[in-house]
């Protein structure tokens, strides 16, 4: 297929069928029965494929049906996320999303529970097919799972039949699993093969419409309804004139274009990527997805088999299915470059890739209200420093944030788990703000951690797209011994944030321990990234000179171009400094925005806690001060 033959299409694909929240075990090595926790991930064989395409950069849709539950809006949320399309996606309120229950016990073995019982991805019929979504693709995906059953083989054979008549390519997943056929038990999951002519007769039916047919040697038997490999192969090119993409686990692919040749290795062979199989479930849709990329941009068959081998490689190197695809961006430094471990999910550079490419939100520019302030609010409240009363306080700054932000993007709030309890539910109410929360223990250098050192089972608890905040006394002229100890606490949290997968801002505050020059902050971030940090935001000081910012610039071009960017905190400036600060701040292509904090709320504080005015003054001072650098910061964006 060529890019511009169909160039009036609007999706690239469209895949049908299959989708589910799936519950990974988080234990690796024991039994399903004796897992204790759980990561949500979407699963399903199309889903993987539409999320998986989507990350390689093509335009992907979906046709499946899902509950009207949670899980059913977690699907439907993570599918945006990730850039499909989901127009298709139809909401049954008369069936539960499908789930399904994983665990890696050992090395390519992984027990899978279907919770299938009339779930909403199998009721899928013919009138959740839309011929105009259809029209829109270049190729549709359909799957041998929704042969199973009547009226989603129905609602299948209606979108293949639409692909033809709009001249969209069929692409077959063979995608066999006997438990979804009724052939295994509830506990056989994880089964791949039991013979069956039914299913063969089913699936042998589909062949000849289709012009791309991807399975396993298990799949391709069971399509063919034969024992022999090669005979199956060539069953299905008596009847498909189709390209057939055999694959082979740790061997690769094999792609047949023409007559199948004497030999399995006979046919246009895939560069392999021999990688540390972690858990097998999941690859065939990853490999689906980077075969996909190739052959809807028109690279040769080698290039797309080396591709899906790669994609192939990073799945069975990881633990979930569709989170842990790889990104373009990620896949072609792999190609370039390999991985430095023979366990992907070892490999930093990748990981880091994969990291700032799939993050869950766009964030090119962030204006918060810095409230996270326990010392300073302490002493302003003059002995009444209740946690109730701190607490009440830092909601009505929430109140003041989400005024002025009117739910546009781009807006957040720092808030802590000290005082900060009822605003940060209050802040995730409406899910429109960024939230921030620091961990360091208030003004402690070197840094030690609020409310204990272990990080890991208290961030567990956080929301995932709560961002943690660390402040930091840092200066380069430090001496050697306080800057590696301060060094080893970042880079402690550092791994922690990545490991739970939350966000990381590192604040670095170097005029209080020293002197501040053009290069200080430059040598800092240099010396932090020496180190191995890679903190999604940096937030900064104001800095004297333009060529500080420059010199900042191209310290995190060269070291992270990935880097969200730096926000400037404020320091309790009055508004004229800070209308300096932004103007200089603006030379500098990182900047992205602002953190402030006492500038906006100290007056309201001060007057708040002495009971001189209530709670909606309060709100006015601090909504008031905030929009109006919000103000000045967006003039600054539009000369």
């Amino acid at each position: 297929m060529t890019e511009g033959a169909d160039a009036h299409k609007t999706l690239d694909l469209i895949a049908i069928g299959r989708c589910s929240v799936d519950l990974y075990g988080q234990q690796i090595g024991c039994r399903l029965e004796d897992v204790a926790s759980f990561a949500k991930s979407v699963g399903g064989c199309p889903a993987n494929i539409a999320i998986g395409a989507a990350r390689l950069g093509l335009k992907s849709a979906l046709i499946t049906r899902v509950g009207a539950e949670q899980m059913g809006g977690f699907i439907r949320q993570q599918l945006a996320r990730d850039g499909v399309v989901t127009d298709g996606v139809h909401i049954d309120k008369d069936r539960l999303t499908r789930l399904v229950l994983l665990a890696v016990q050992a090395e390519g073995v992984s027990p899978t529970i279907f919770y299938r019982a009339d779930c909403a991805d199998m009721a899928l019929d013919e009138s959740d097919i839309d011929e105009a979504l259809i029209a829109r693709a270049r190729a549709i995906v359909v799957t041998g799972t929704h042969f199973s059953k009547p009226h989603a083989a129905a609602a299948q054979t209606k979108a293949i039949a639409l692909a033809k008549r709009h001249d969209a390519k069929v692409v077959f997943d063979i995608d066999y699993r006997p438990n979804l056929w009724g052939l295994a038990g509830h506990e056989a999951g994880f089964a791949r093969y039991v013979k069956s002519e039914a299913v063969s007769t089913r699936l042998s039916a589909a062949l000849a419409d289709c012009d791309l047919i991807v399975g396993t040697e298990e799949e391709i038997m069971i399509a063919a309804g034969n024992d022999s490999l090669l005979d199956s192969l060539r069953a299905i090119r008596a009847k498909s004139a189709a390209a057939i993409v055999l694959k082979r686990g740790a061997l690769g692919c094999v792609v047949y274009d023409g007559p199948i040749p004497d030999a399995l290795e006979g046919g246009i062979v895939g560069k392999g990527f021999p990688v540390e199989v972690y858990n097998v479930l999941g690859a065939g849709d990853a490999f689906m997805s980077g075969f996909l990329r190739g052959w809807l941009r028109g690279e040769s068959l080698s290039i797309c088999a080396t591709w899906a081998n790669a994609c192939g490689a990073f799945a069975v190197s990881r633990l979930l299915c569709s989170p842990e695809y790889p990104t373009w961006t990620e896949l072609r430094h792999f190609l370039d470059h390999g991985g430095s471990e023979r366990a992907l999910r070892k490999d930093g550079a990748l990981n880091h890739i994969h990291w700032a490419t799939t993050r869950r939100r766009d964030m090119p520019r962030l204006m918060a209200l810095a409230v996270d302030h326990r010392i300073q609010l302490e002493a302003l409240a003059e002995g009444e420093a209740d946690a109730a009363r701190l607490s009440a306080f830092k909601a009505l700054a929430v109140a003041a944030a989400r005024r002025v932000a009117g739910g546009r993007p781009g807006f957040g709030v720092l808030l802590d788990d000290k005082y900060g309890r009822d605003a940060l539910f209050a802040a995730g109410a409406g899910q429109d703000l960024w939230v921030a929360r620091p961990i360091e223990l208030p003004g402690s250098r070197p840094l030690q951690f609020e409310f204990g050192q272990d990080l890991g089972s208290r961030l567990i608890e956080w929301p995932v797209d709560h961002c943690v905040k660390v402040l930091c006394f840092y200066h380069p002229d430090d001496d050697d011994a306080l800057k590696a100890e301060q060094t080893a606490k970042l880079i402690t949290a550092f791994e922690a944030t990545r490991k739970i997968g939350r966000e990381m801002l590192v604040e670095i505050i170097a005029s209080k321990a020293g002197p501040l020059d053009d290069d200080t902050i430059a040598r800092a971030l240099t010396e932090l990234y020496d180190a191995g940090l890679k903190p999604d935001w940096w937030k900064l000081e104001p800095q004297s000179s333009v060529e500080a910012w420059k010199a900042i610039d191209q310290v995190i071009a060269t070291r992270d171009p990935l880097c969200r960017g730096v926000v400037l905190l404020g320091l309790e400036a009055p508004f004229e400094k800070l209308s300096e600060s932004f103007a200089a701040a603006h030379s500098a292509g990182c900047v992205r925005g602002f953190a402030v904090g006492r500038t906006i709320f100290a007056e309201a504080a001060d007057r708040w806690m002495k009971r001189e005015i209530g709670d909606a003054e309060a709100i006015d001072s601090m909504a008031g001060k905030f929009a109006a650098l919000v103000d000045l910061w967006l003039s600054f964006d539009r000369r």
